[in-house]
């Protein structure tokens, strides 16, 4: 069973799925569920597209019957009622496919999990975080098995591209009352509704912003029917062609929409509809006349104007940023246009967002620009205190259970930032969730776990649950293990295991079942961390027992313990770009991509970068030329059985300030060299590099 969580061409990618299931079993059964007839038309639209068959399918929805069960697109609310009165087997459908699933949590779709059994199900949804906190993956064994993001999309052209305009709006919101983790409806219509200076503000820039105001096709976002009605009626009055659009609208809703395709009105101001799967790819402005508190109806309303048209070259979005509730969170709305990146969001905004999607841009008024700035150092900075009462109020907001995972993705906070507060643990007992507790290593412990925020090794990670579940030791290990033992150690106290006056790595360890609580959390997060990978590691044949794997992260302590230079007895002092092990005839070279002006000199920033995915230019430390003993090891280390590593990191610190673990991209051979003091070497890898390091080294490159 799957889950695709997709941004875009939700029902082609289910369509070729089927397409590609039915090739191999002639009568594939196909049920098709999801809430609204639209949806259901449009699928099937889809796949008779795709399947080249004009008579596929046939709806169940709205009074409308098919002739047989073998190829439906139903709605959850027909197929609901008509369930008693169905003969069908629980495997009767090969193929059921479940769209706009993040409503799949709810009690009226229950009974498609109860009742069905199919051999594919597949979720699909634009919005996987839901905004009550609860997951939509449990149905599906825990797993997205694919995933396209709205920065991705773009860049592959799979979505228009926007211009986002954060426009100053002269209303003041931080007055009005926040309940539940939103306005107070009734309290915004008024606002919005008791004068027509702020109409006049939104027509004057539309003006602005807007190419031509009688030709565009606009989706207006409004905060109640009246204030979608008022503002309707606004627009015409300046002469503008303008309708509303509401869940109790008389008349004919698809006509409405028909107009607005033909431009017989250029703005539809609308409510509760229009969020998610209504399909008019030709508009091309929407504008937020209210804050959207949610990110899951953010990215819903704005993704109504970002399918592909023709003649349509992008998106504009005006968004009306009036001073917002302390608590309005504007980080994840950003970080949602730009996607991931190792910068922060404050720090994306004052750089004028270096790093969004191909086609696309940003631009904050200069008002607007400072409330949002100051509502992000605001919930950024928030004080520990902010943290504890989160979590005592976690209960009151949301029926999961309380653990790392769910207080995290319930509240969109980011690990880094929970672990600069303290450990969950701490911070359960502070709130009062957990007794107090005292125990000997806490400290160490958390120090240990606020590393391991930067590893993505699943053998590694899988290694420590498995020695917690086996009580700290390991009868027989085998070399790799005592690799991993000694890592562990390392990560833990940071010094040889003498020093502190241990006998043996088991020794050091085995003191670790003195802290019940703190080893919970140990498995805790490391569970939340394997959760959260997403690429295979693959393994790499070395000439000496090593756990490394391909295209994991490891800090510097875990590399230099995995190469022998870190031992039991003695840790090792190497803090260069180059380590050695002379015994092992092995060498991996450090390598930072973005370098600071603090701690390098101009001409030696950019000298390190890939020239393709499998091709990396590194320069030498600056003593080093071709004649030299170390020169002449690079250029003959083939000859001389010499094995280079590379250990590739994007920066030096993250977007949190922690330090950046390095990605091992396996053993390399040397091409060719140039220059002298410092040398510039050309290493080829015998496996490819991952892409995303692969696009952020190759920006480097110099023609």
């Amino acid at each position: 069973m799957v889950v695709a969580a997709t941004g875009t061409g939700k029902t082609v990618i289910s369509a070729f799925d089927y397409k590609r299931f039915k090739s191999q079993k002639e009568r594939a059964r196909l049920l098709f569920i999801t809430h609204r007839k639209e949806i259901l038309q449009q699928a099937q639209e889809t796949f008779r597209h795709v399947l080249r068959n004009a008579n596929f399918g046939e709806l169940w929805v709205d009074g409308i019957e098919p002739s047989n069960l073998e190829y439906v697109f139903a709605s959850v609310q027909t197929l609901r009622n008509r369930m008693v009165d169905l003969k069908l087997s629980p495997d009767f459908y090969d193929f059921i496919i479940i769209d706009e699933v993040h409503h799949a949590p709810a009690t009226s779709y229950r009974f498609i999990f109860d009742r069905f059994t199919p051999k594919v199900l597949l979720g699909l949804t634009a919005t996987p975080e839901r905004m009550d906190g609860e997951d939509i993956v449990k149905d599906f064994c825990n797993t997205i098995a694919a995933e396209i993001r709205l920065p991705e999309a773009i860049n592959r052209k799979l979505l228009s591209p926007f211009q986002y305009f954060a426009v100053s709006d002269s209303v003041d919101l931080s007055q009005i009352a926040w309940r539940n983790g939103r306005y107070d409806i009734n309290e915004l219509t008024k606002l919005y509704t008791a004068e027509d200076r702020r109409v006049g503000e939104v027509l004057e820039n539309c003006d602005k912003y807007l190419t031509d105001l009688h030709e565009v096709r606009a989706l207006g976002f409004c905060v109640s029917q009246a204030h979608a009605q008022y503002m309707a009626e606004k627009f015409v009055l300046a002469g503008l062609k303008a309708e509303y659009l509401t869940s109790n609208s008389p008349g004919d809703r698809d006509g409405v929409r028909q107009r607005l395709r033909n431009k017989e009105i250029n703005y539809l101001f609308v409510v509760d509809i229009f969020n998610e799967g209504v399909d008019i790819p030709e508009i091309d402005t929407v504008l937020f006349l209210r804050p959207t508190e949610s990110l899951t109806i953010f990215l819903q309303q704005l993704g109504r104007g970002l399918r592909l048209a023709d003649a349509k070259e992008c998106l504009t979005v005006l968004d009306f940023v009036g001073n917002a509730n302390a608590q309005y969170d504007f980080e994840h709305k950003f970080r949602a246009l730009v996607g991931k990146t190792h910068t922060s969001i404050e720090k994306e905004i004052e750089d004028e967002f270096p790093h969004l999607p191909l086609g696309c841009s940003i631009i904050l008024e200069k008002k607007a620009k400072e409330v949002i700035l100051r509502n992000i150092r605001e919930a950024i900075g928030f004080n520990r205190n902010q943290l504890i009462a989160k979590i005592r109020r976690f209960p009151l907001n949301s029926t999961l259970p309380l653990t790392l995972k769910n207080f995290l993705e319930f509240n969109h906070l980011e690990l880094p930032l929970l672990y600069k507060k303290g450990s969950w643990k701490r911070l359960l007992a502070a709130a009062g969730i957990l007794a107090d507790f005292v125990e000997p290593q806490e400290k160490e412990l958390t120090r240990f776990m606020t590393r391991l925020l930067s590893c993505n090794s699943y053998s590694y990670l899988n290694f420590i649950k498995r020695l917690i579940k086996e009580d700290w030791q390991i009868a027989k290990p085998t070399a790799e293990e005592e690799v991993l033992l000694l890592m562990l150690h390392y990560d833990v106290w940071r010094e040889a295991g003498t020093k502190l006056g241990y006998r043996n790595v088991t020794e050091s360890l085995s003191v670790l079942r003195s802290n019940p609580v703190m080893i919970s959390e140990v498995e805790e997060l490391v569970d939340y961390l394997i959760d959260q990978i997403d690429f295979v590691e693959n393994d790499i044949e070395l000439p000496f027992p090593s756990p490394l794997k391909l295209h994991s992260r490891y800090n510097r302590d875990q590399i230099l313990t995995a190469l022998g230079l870190h031992t039991f007895e003695k840790a090792s002092s190497n803090r260069e770009g180059v380590a050695l092990n002379k015994e092992l005839n092995v060498e991996a070279l450090f390598i930072t991509l973005k370098k600071s002006e603090k701690e390098y000199s101009p001409t030696t920033l950019y000298d390190d970068y890939a020239i393709n995915e499998y091709l990396f230019h590194w320069q030498s430390q600056n003593a080093t030329s071709p004649e030299s003993s170390k020169g002449q090891s690079y250029l003959k280390h083939q000859q001389l059985n010499k094995t280079i590593l590379l250990f590739v990191r994007e920066q030096n610190d993250d977007e949190y300030g922690n330090t950046m673990s390095y990605v091992f991209l396996g053993d390399a051979n040397f091409m060719k060299s140039s220059g002298s003091k410092p040398m510039n070497i050309e290493w080829k890898l015998n496996e490819p590099m991952p892409a995303y390091l692969w696009k952020e080294s190759g920006k480097l490159a110099v023609g």
